[in-house]
């Protein structure tokens, strides 16, 4: 037998233990994930049974098997795709949510499926604790930004947001029912952000068109907008975040590159009070108007992308999409102004416009963007809100260049 068929005999002997090794020893799995496909292996020992029902023993053994486990190549995998698509915090938990999933799939066992995810937000660098109670596990994160509609934990003296509560709706307990289990991972230093500065390249074969149109001095323009079902699934649970944290979600790349361009092209030869104006009447005529309450049963602002995506939109909605055109196109100062059970907007020009507010000394022109009684212009305001209180919640200044 010849010297170089005699490597190859040896070369590929070699793989094959290899691979046989590899096969017998982890398991393979791969998921598309927005921008790309997730590939990943997970190690046999990090395999972990469980009961279905949550313990804190329960939560203990867990512990001390996948903590003696190798789980390195999984732990690196997700941090690499993170680095690699600059994932936002809340971006990054769903990859952890759909990864811990593929291991142990939520329907099957709730409470093994909420410790992986416990487990892997720890090693991906996140403070994530757990606590049990009522036979039900609790999942939480700290993050000191300013969140309203979901139950929080203090422990010593830092706030932890449940990340679960949605699981178990009315089955959901009072805080105290739930005690905190403490282990401590000494990766998990880092607090957990809502915001979501940066949206995912979807795959374009994702999009769907949607036909809009609205009428503008007698004329009527029609969009052919891309839009993107994942948007939903990405803010399915996401909370009422401050108006901050709200205003500045963006959209994805062909959404943007469907609307924004032709919006542009529709605004050429106008002044810029006209084209405000016109943004105003796109936002305020061209979506159909439901209250959330009847929408989605609760409180729930929709960002840009989803407001140009769903069938309904209120008038927070139609806020967060105006204030987005406006800072997009003219980049003008504005602020956001909080009635009891009403949410509009006022925008600086550099002449105010009929009716204007004063704050921190420039007066800055009521912008409504929602559909009214009256059909308003800039510098009017509703009848019903003359004599309504607001407090002004969030306010924008662009960037001096």
């Amino acid at each position: 037998m010849s010297r170089v068929r005699k490597y190859f005999l040896h070369t590929f002997f070699l793989v094959c233990i290899t691979v046989s090794f590899f096969t017998a020893d982890a398991q393979n799995h791969s998921f598309d994930f927005y921008n790309g496909t997730f590939n990943f292996n997970i190690d046999s020992s990090s395999i972990i049974s469980s009961p279905k029902i949550a313990s804190a023993n329960s939560v203990t053994a867990f512990y001390n098997q996948i903590s003696s486990s190798n789980s390195t190549a999984l732990i690196v995998s997700l941090k690499d795709y993170r680095n690699k698509y600059n994932l936002n915090d809340w971006i990054y938990y769903q990859l952890i949510r759909k990864t811990a999933e593929q291991i142990s799939p939520k329907a099957d066992n709730y409470f093994r499926y909420t410790l992986y995810k416990w487990y892997l937000l720890n090693k991906c660098g996140y403070d994530a604790r757990i606590a049990v109670g009522n036979e039900q596990i609790i999942f939480y994160v700290r993050n000191d930004e300013d969140i309203s509609d979901i139950p929080f934990f203090m422990v010593d003296g830092k706030k932890y947001m449940c990340l679960n509560y949605h699981d178990y709706g009315k089955l959901f307990k009072q805080s105290d029912t739930y005690k905190p289990i403490n282990i401590f991972f000494p990766e998990g230093q880092n607090q957990f952000s809502y915001k979501v500065t940066r949206m995912p390249d979807f795959k374009p074969d994702s999009y769907e068109e949607r036909d809009v149109e609205f009428s503008y001095r007698q004329k009527v323009y029609h969009f052919k907008l891309k839009v993107n079902e994942n948007v939903k699934t990405i803010f399915q649970n996401y909370p009422v975040v401050d108006f901050e944290t709200y205003f500045n979600i963006p959209l994805s790349r062909e959404t943007y590159s469907s609307l924004i361009p032709l919006l542009k092209n529709n605004l050429k030869g106008m002044d810029q009070k006209k084209g405000v104006d016109y943004l105003m009447r796109f936002t305020r005529y061209a979506f159909l108007y439901e209250n959330d309450e009847q929408n989605f049963g609760k409180e729930k602002r929709l960002s840009p992308e989803q407001t140009l995506l769903n069938k309904y939109s209120d008038c927070d909605d139609r806020a967060g999409l105006f204030f987005f055109l406006v800072k997009e196109i003219y980049n003008l100062p504005m602020i956001a102004l909080l009635y009891p059970s009403h949410l509009t907007m006022a925008v600086q020009f550099e002449k105010p416009v009929g009716n204007y507010i004063t704050y921190n000394g420039k007066k800055y022109s009521f912008c409504e963007p929602t559909p009214q009684a009256e059909d308003l212009k800039i510098g009017e305001v509703s009848t019903r809100l003359k004599n309504i209180k607001y407090e002004i919640v969030y306010a924008y200044e662009p960037a001096k260049r």
